[in-house]
């Protein structure tokens, strides 16, 4: 099978972290700025084709595979599609880890676009593994690794039958999980989130289910002034991510 990936960033990070997995790379032929000719340089290089369109066929090549009329910038790549890492896979993802596990849990979002986000702010935070449920959760589709900008394929992503089992197998392995609640009194800054850890996200709105939440082993909250009560859940995502890092690094 067969996904793909659109817009000058998101190509230009397949070139550089899934060249293996791109078969063509197709162009608008109205596009011949400086960005486009790097990435058709780049793909030549590395022997893959890269195909001029004109706007009609590559218009209907873009609704064939239903994608968003904006971000497109007139450059997609076709690549094989990736697969996510099996629910069997975890241990052995965990057990080449050098260090203390870091674990991204999100359970609700179902977003493509929070998703690719929280992918890109979990590689740039060195989180070892993204898991969510097989419910309810967003796929790991075109928008998602476009937003992602390379990370959906250097971080492990695993959808999960049964999360709360899976948070208990993760526990017994010594990883303490921090689910982020806002109506706690614990802020990140007053929890250690260092050594094996784990971070879980609720949906936007609604925040942890009951059974998840019971699962963690504490709960903390950003600070926050002014007005809003709530952040979009992969800007939380990623201020809770890179404190677990400040920690860890101080």
């Amino acid at each position: 099978m067969e996904s793909v990936i659109y817009g000058i960033h998101a190509v230009q990070a397949a070139l550089t972290e899934q060249v293996d997995q791109i078969r063509e790379i197709c162009v608008a032929e109205d596009r011949k700025d400086k960005r486009i000719a790097v990435i058709s340089k780049d793909a030549k290089q590395a022997g893959i084709r890269v195909k001029r369109m004109n706007k009609d066929s590559f218009n209907r090549l873009c609704k064939t595979h239903k994608l968003p009329e904006q971000g497109i910038q007139g450059v997609l790549a076709m690549v094989v599609e990736m697969s996510m890492a099996r629910e069997e896979q975890i241990e052995d993802i965990l057990n080449a880890v050098e260090g203390d596990p870091f674990v991204l849990v999100l359970d609700g979002v179902t977003d493509p676009h929070n998703l690719g986000a929280c992918l890109r702010s979990a590689d740039a935070s060195g989180v070892n593994l993204v898991i969510a449920p097989k419910d309810k959760s967003a796929p790991l589709n075109a928008t998602a690794i476009k937003v992602a900008c390379g990370a959906a394929s250097t971080v492990p992503y695993v959808q999960v039958t049964n999360l709360s089992r899976t948070l208990e197998m993760l526990k017994d392995r010594g990883i303490w999980f921090y689910g982020a609640a806002g109506e706690t009194d614990a802020t990140i800054h007053q929890t250690s989130l260092t050594g094996p850890v784990g971070i879980v996200m609720g949906a936007e709105g609604t925040g942890l289910r009951r059974l998840t939440r019971e699962h963690c082993d504490g709960l903390m909250k950003i600070p926050m002034v002014g007005t809003m009560e709530s952040l979009n859940v992969s800007v939380a995502t990623g201020i809770i991510l890179f404190e677990v890092l400040r920690q860890r690094t101080l």
